[in-house]
């Protein structure tokens, strides 16, 4: 798959432990519009998707995030690699210097129906809500409004996809 970009904040020690978590996005278009999942709490958009298991390719990694995140259920067959931004920097958990990741981006369709979703407790604490949205209002919104504690290396990462 091809790079797309690095963020790497080099505000780290580049000797310290490494906690690396690649992820799997979904970019779902739809009558010149994208899937997003929205943050009520911090009013940022995020591609939906998330974390791959050790357990898990991918792929499969794709299709479960989404049904989760978002309640959409990706077509299998219509999956298509975009590229991946690789993402470094100082982490906040306390057990690791360094945040490192590898987010795998994908085109693909999804079946018509929406399911209920699944979220995970901060998701549920952010108020994470699925919108179909014109990614003009997506930019505008990442850009310029303030997202409390959110990383803006995030929001950046998130927009340029």
């Amino acid at each position: 798959m091809r790079l797309l970009f690095e963020i790497d904040l080099k505000n780290y020690d580049k000797n310290g432990k490494a906690f690396i978590r690649p992820s799997a996005r979904a970019i779902i278009i739809k009558d010149n519009k994208i899937y997003m999942v929205h943050s009520l709490l911090y009013d940022y958009y995020k591609f939906p998707g998330g974390g791959i298991e050790h357990d898990e390719s991918n792929i499969d990694a794709l299709i479960r995030e989404t049904k989760e995140e978002a309640g959409l259920i990706v077509i299998k067959d219509s999956i298509k690699e975009y590229g991946y931004v690789h993402r470094k920097h100082k982490s906040i958990d306390p057990n690791y210097e360094i945040f490192d990741q590898n987010n795998y981006y994908y085109l693909c369709d999804v079946e018509n129906k929406i399911l209920e979703q699944q979220l995970d407790d901060y998701e549920n604490f952010e108020k994470y809500t699925l919108e179909l949205v014109d990614p003009r209002i997506v930019i505008n919104i990442n850009r310029n409004k303030e997202h409390g504690p959110i990383d803006l290396g995030m929001i950046e990462l998130k927009l340029k996809c």
